[in-house]
C-alpha cells in the first residue's frame, strides 16, 4: 500500500459516493487505473464495503447505551451461545468480546429509554450467562467514525 492507495481510503471514507472520475481527479490518477487500486484494494480485504450514514433519530434509533456485561461462567459453550444470541438481536449494533473486565461492551440503539429498559429486562438480563450489567446512556455523541 503506498501513499496514493491511502489518499484513496481517505477520500472514500468521506464520501462512499465519490464516482470513480471524481476520486481519480482528488488523488491525481486518471480513471482507468485508480479504479484498479479500489478494485485491489476491495480485493484484498482493505475496503470491506459502503454504506450509507444513517440519523438514527429519523429511523427511531436515536438512544445508545453503552452495556459493560460480564458473564456468570467462561467456558466455551456459554461463550458461544450468548455471543450467538446477543449478536443476532436486531437492538445491537456492536458487541465486542474485551480482555479482562468487563468481559463485553454491547452498543445497542432503541427508540427510547423505555424501550431499552423493556430490551435489558426482557432480553439481555434474561440471558442465563449475565452475571452483571452496567448501563451507561449517551449524553451527546461527540465524535464517531461510520
Amino acid at each position: 500500500m503506498d501513499s496514493v492507495d491511502r489518499d484513496i481510503i481517505l477520500a472514500l471514507q468521506e464520501d462512499g459516493r465519490l464516482s470513480n472520475l471524481d476520486l481519480a481527479a482528488r488523488v491525481g490518477l486518471s480513471a482507468a487505473p485508480c479504479h484498479r487500486r479500489v478494485r485491489r484494494l476491495q480485493a484484498d480485504g482493505v475496503i470491506t464495503g459502503f454504506r450509507a450514514v444513517i440519523d438514527h433519530a429519523a429511523v427511531n434509533r436515536g438512544c445508545e447505551v453503552i452495556i459493560l456485561a460480564d458473564l456468570v461462567a467462561k467456558d466455551l459453550s456459554t461463550v458461544e451461545d450468548f455471543e450467538s444470541q446477543v449478536a443476532g438481536m436486531p437492538e445491537v449494533v456492536e458487541l465486542r468480546r474485551m480482555f479482562s473486565v468487563p468481559d463485553y461492551l454491547i452498543r445497542v440503539r432503541v427508540r427510547d429509554l423505555a424501550e431499552y429498559e423493556s430490551w435489558l429486562t426482557t432480553r439481555l438480563i434474561g440471558h442465563p450467562a449475565i452475571a452483571r450489567v452496567d448501563s451507561r446512556i449517551t449524553m451527546k455523541l461527540l465524535k464517531h467514525e461510520p
